[in-house]
């Protein structure tokens, strides 16, 4: 089919349907190219902005991660009085980046806390999973040795305790007695060892001076071989809590005014 187009001038020669069309499409698709375009750009800068940002959010977790190590470690060897400026370097990061997710170190020291409190309880649900009573308590008590939680002992009663840190110390405390009933109950655990008696001793377990001493110096075969040391004596305290009992252990069991007055804030007790 031939379409014919007359104008003053003359004849147009005709052109075919197919032409027409061809063009036609040309138009239609250079007009959405133009439309698109701009939207293709927006989107790019949008996925752009997306991925500089989830790096900036990597490597702030990274930095967190680092610092509430670093601060476990210096906590560990300065007890309380580590200076921001300790932590900071151990951390590999400055002063600033510190002080940007963590406004204070009483908060830092809030935040170690929390993650303590954490571990501690998913030990203990994860011993509870056992399905041998005895098995799931020396579960909870090896791996929370391994936590390292006396390098916490030394900023107790220094921070105020936070509705969190509470919440998560009720919820670690249900387990574990939920842990030491359930061993008594199945005749595995000493009728005279009680759940405060467990705690107090993961506490001594957790800090070893020899493994922390050969650590800072850098010895590492010696390191390794005070590592082992310390889990054979982990070995022997468990041994000791296993019914029967050969003797009874000695005088009153440890009351929670133990953990309690010693965690409270200094604010709540003022030194006359």
């Amino acid at each position: 089919m031939r379409i014919a187009a007359s104008c003053s001038s003359g004849i147009v020669p005709p052109l075919s349907l197919s032409v027409l069309l061809k063009r036609s499409d040309s138009l239609r698709l250079e007009t959405t190219a133009e439309r698109i375009a701009p939207q293709i750009g927006i989107g790019s800068a949008i996925v752009g902005t997306d991925k500089r940002r989830a790096s900036r959010q990597a490597e702030a977790e990274r930095n967190d991660q680092a610092l509430l190590a670093a601060a476990r470690e210096v906590l560990a060897i300065d007890g309380a009085h580590a200076s921001v400026a300790s932590i900071a370097a151990a951390a590999g990061v400055g002063i600033g980046s510190l002080y940007r997710r963590y406004r204070t170190k009483e908060e830092l020291y809030q935040r170690l806390c929390e993650i303590a409190l954490d571990d501690y309880a998913r030990a203990a649900e994860e011993g509870l999973a056992h399905g041998d009573p005895w098995e799931g308590l020396v579960h909870y008590i090896t791996t929370a040795v391994s936590f390292g939680p006396g390098s916490l002992a030394p900023i107790a009663g220094t921070i105020e305790i936070t509705a969190e840190m509470a919440e998560k110390n009720e919820r670690s405390d249900r387990a574990v007695e939920m842990l030491v009933g359930r061993a008594h109950r199945c005749g595995a655990l000493r009728n005279d060892a009680t759940a405060l008696d467990i705690s107090l001793l993961i506490e001594q377990l957790a800090k070893s001076p020899l493994d922390d001493h050969f650590k800072r110096q850098q010895m590492a075969a010696l390191a390794q071989a005070a590592r082992t040391a310390r889990e054979r004596i982990v070995a022997i305290a468990i041994q000791g809590l296993r019914a029967p009992a050969h003797q009874p252990l000695p005088g009153d069991p440890p009351g929670y005014e133990l953990f309690s007055e010693r965690w409270a804030s200094r604010h709540d007790n003022p030194s006359p």
